[in-house]
């Protein structure tokens, strides 16, 4: 979105693009989950009379949108870049398979994941959660617009307190804003280890690729 709240900023769109390419320089393998509150957002409009399932929907497809803008930023920047949807629209995108998705992230290929799993009711970050489960995903990086996860909203309050480290169980428990509490089972019971930092920082996913701490580190509870 860039400073506006509403559409695609080819700039912000770039610049992801080429952090993301620092990734694969360094021999990281990546894949992205792409939202589409930018363009849309059905749990709004459901308050509001819309069918919820067709709200879904449509933020599904604005994710998609997102994600193709995000995939011609990168193929111009020569990186091997597709994109993979939940939703069956063979015209403009890949299906979903996971093994299809493991074998190109594998082979050194970003794989940007869109319309979240495909079914209504569930979040981008139940869908982000379950990507990354699936491919065997080493570590979650949640890019935000702040730099870690707080006691409350920093935005709106000064004095809130930033957690240089949690545990899933801690923020359920604290009903901290970090994520659903569904997505926070689902890392927890697959013991993926999350990371929840300031997308507009240029290098930092580099850094959290190399183990420098920062952000908010948030870890599965042992059993």
């Amino acid at each position: 979105m860039g400073r506006s709240s509403f559409g695609i900023n080819p700039d912000i769109v770039a610049n992801m693009a080429t952090e993301l390419r620092h990734l694969i320089e360094a021999g990281a393998e990546v894949g992205v989950v792409v939202g589409g509150g930018n363009i849309f957002r059905g749990a709004d409009l459901a308050a509001t009379g819309l069918d919820r399932v067709t709200g879904d929907h449509m933020g599904m497809l604005a994710t998609v949108i997102n994600a193709l803008a995000l995939r011609d930023s990168m193929l111009q920047q020569n990186l091997d870049a597709s994109v993979m949807s939940g939703l069956d629209m063979p015209q403009v995108c890949d299906k979903y398979t996971q093994r299809e998705a493991r074998r190109r992230i594998s082979a050194g290929k970003i794989v940007i994941f869109a319309a979240g799993t495909g079914s209504p009711y569930f979040t981008t970050d139940t869908g982000a959660s379950l990507r990354a489960i699936e491919i065997n995903a080493d570590l979650m990086i949640k890019a935000t617009k702040v730099d870690g996860i707080y006691d409350k909203d920093p935005v709106k309050h000064h004095d809130a307190v930033k957690f240089d480290q949690l545990s899933y169980d801690e923020a359920i428990e604290k009903r901290l804003a970090v994520m659903d509490v569904a997505a926070m089972i689902m890392c927890n019971d697959n013991s993926l280890k999350m990371v929840v930092c300031n997308i507009n920082k240029p290098g930092l996913l580099l850094d959290i690729a190399k183990g420098r701490k920062v952000g908010t580190q948030v870890s599965p509870v042992e059993a």
